[in-house]
């Protein structure tokens, strides 16, 4: 699935099907390669609610299922990844975040679609406010999330 897709799907509640909103973003633990929160818009003068996305429900292509008791009442720290410049470990410019591609089910990332070209998500190192940190080519080489050598490639 798209992030792309996922915006602007609306959010029901399980069981009564009231609309919570709609979806405005998706939080990204680059670190980790997941999606863990769903923002969701309620309108303009609710503000926002934030789901962990394993307390969701249920992950249709055109809408999204939750629990009313999901929405959290703190809200974890939030950048975009849709937009944000990419930058290399080393500072080197790697273009622009044009979307990204996930399991629902699983919710890991798959693989990020930049203005320059495709990132696996094993290069994904951090997000922040100003960029998506990746792993350089070179130290991307034969090394695995860890950061060790992969058992795969010849040392």
């Amino acid at each position: 699935m798209l992030f792309s897709r996922v915006r602007g799907l609306p959010v029901l509640t399980t069981g009564e099907g009231i609309r919570l909103g709609v979806v405005r973003a998706l939080t990204v633990d680059a670190a980790s390669g997941t999606v863990t929160h769903v923002r969701v818009r309620r309108g303009r003068l609710r503000g926002d609610a934030v789901l962990a996305w394993d307390a969701l429900d249920a992950v249709a292509p055109d809408l999204l299922l939750a629990a009313p008791s999901s929405v959290l009442a703190v809200a974890p720290p939030h950048h975009d990844l849709l937009g944000r410049r990419v930058l290399t470990e080393d500072g080197e410019e790697r273009g622009t975040v044009l979307d990204a591609a996930f399991d629902p089910l699983t919710a890991r990332i798959e693989a990020v679609l930049t203005t320059i070209g495709e990132l696996p998500a094993e290069r994904l190192l951090g997000l922040g406010g100003h960029a998506l940190v990746v792993r350089g080519r070179r130290t991307a080489r034969g090394r695995g999330r860890s950061g060790r050598p992969s058992p795969l490639t010849r040392p």
